[in-house]
């Protein structure tokens, strides 16, 4: 997959994965050809030009004559804090997704070095934490997926210095330990994945003492260099809640922060807060919406039981398609919804663009309550917005299922024939 045009035309780790996350379901294919291409394009070396180490997953491939203006000044640069944690997720959801273990199998070595890269490259300081800072003047300040040179700072506006960790690759990595324990797990190694699982739970703990925001009723933005919270007010502990790295007893504080008329236009959730002194509905990190953030938030909030919640930001991501003629966008402004009766556009925003293209299939799944569950698939009923759904061949565990579902209840039933046999990606 390409991220976006006209800007993005090129192969995204990030995107790829993300947008991969969001479609497996009805198309694993799509999923599986993405994985097994970022597995051979996979870190093996230190390079710190290009920013490759080994078992680092690629931030971008760029292809062309001149590669003097190309990050890293390489047709491939690896500078994402979050592709490599990305991949064993998605490796991870394709397992529980019932994607058969003979294509799986192949790719759990890159699953083995990424699982490496998150411990030894990624906590550059052993604090347990991942964390990034860039190698060479030729790469990105900023590697999460608010990459613009000014996406990290405190609420006073202050930019934040590395290295940096951020809330939501704390998240990733949590989510990826837990996958490669199932890994583990489904070979048979299971002291490997009891000690996965462990890591992960100290994890988990250790991120809520470090990140939470008492005074605030929510998790910083971020770590510092030395260590202290950005406070900053944003979009990325809705991917927290997604990865389900947030603590039981808080998630409804952060659930309710992230519908405050703070953060919530009414079309999405805004990328930062419009307390915060960078906050501006018009930039690319700092106050704009991104459908694909909003749309892990909703999930996020439908996983820890925030139904009504989900479904506000679902029906504004449905609002803002429709006025955007059935095309969402990379990005759009972050104005209020009682201010403009339609979202506004962001002027350079990539339609189309991948992750954006894959959000109305997530709102469906999380309408849906589409979740695999010991070897079946459980559905619910719709909520009002949604109304009748019917869907057909749905590939699930080797076989095709149909799915059928109304305001009054869901069902799934086993089609008689499998589905149509896969190609190989080449």
């Amino acid at each position: 997959m390409a991220a976006g045009a006209p800007w993005f035309m090129a192969l995204f780790g990030r995107d790829s994965l993300l947008t991969g996350w969001m479609t497996l379901p009805f198309s694993p294919d799509l999923t599986m050809g993405t994985l097994r291409t970022l597995a051979r394009m996979q870190g093996r070396r230190v390079d710190d030009l290009s920013e490759e180490e080994p078992g680092r997953i690629l931030h971008e491939v760029r292809r062309g004559a001149d590669l003097s203006q190309a990050l890293g000044g390489h047709s491939v640069y690896y500078g994402s804090i979050d592709s490599t944690p990305l991949f064993l997720l998605l490796l991870g959801r394709a397992l529980r997704w019932g994607v058969p273990w003979s294509e799986i199998e192949p790719l759990v070595p890159a699953a083995e070095a990424a699982a490496r890269w998150i411990v030894e490259h990624g906590d550059r300081d052993g604090d347990g934490f991942v964390e990034y800072q860039r190698r060479s003047d030729r790469g990105l300040v900023n590697q999460g997926w608010k990459d613009s040179e000014d996406s990290i700072a405190f609420a006073d506006g202050t930019a934040a210095r590395g290295p940096i960790a951020l809330a939501e690759v704390q998240g990733y990595s949590y989510a990826a330990m837990l996958a490669m324990a199932d890994l583990d797990e489904r070979r048979g190694r299971i002291d490997s994945a009891q000690r996965w699982r462990a890591r992960a739970d100290r994890l988990r703990a250790r991120f809520h003492e470090a990140f939470w925001m008492p005074e605030h009723g929510f998790y910083a933005l971020a770590l510092d260099g030395d260590k202290r919270q950005v406070d900053a007010i944003a979009s990325n502990a809705g991917h927290c809640l997604w990865t389900g790295i947030v603590a039981e007893e808080v998630a409804g504080q952060v659930a309710d922060r992230l519908l405050s008329p703070e953060m919530f236009s009414g079309f999405g959730v805004r990328t930062l807060g419009t307390t915060n002194a960078r906050f501006n509905p018009v930039s690319y990190h700092n106050g704009s919406i991104w459908p694909h953030d909003s749309a892990l938030t909703a999930a996020g909030l439908a996983r820890y039981g925030f139904a009504e919640h989900a479904q506000r930001v679902s029906d504004g991501l449905l609002d803002a398609a429709t006025a955007f003629d059935g095309r969402l966008p990379e990005l759009f402004c972050g104005f209020d919804r009682s201010e403009r009766q339609v979202p506004v556009p962001y002027p350079t925003s990539c339609s189309p663009q991948a992750w954006a293209a894959a959000v109305p299939f997530e709102l469906l799944r999380i309408a849906l309550a589409l979740e695999p569950s010991h070897g079946r698939l459980d559905v619910g009923a719709t909520p009002q917005r949604v109304g009748t759904v019917s869907i057909d061949k749905l590939p699930f565990d080797t076989r095709s299922h149909s799915v059928r579902a109304d305001r009054s209840s869901g069902t799934v039933t086993s089609e008689l024939t499998p589905p149509a046999q896969r190609e190989d990606d080449g």
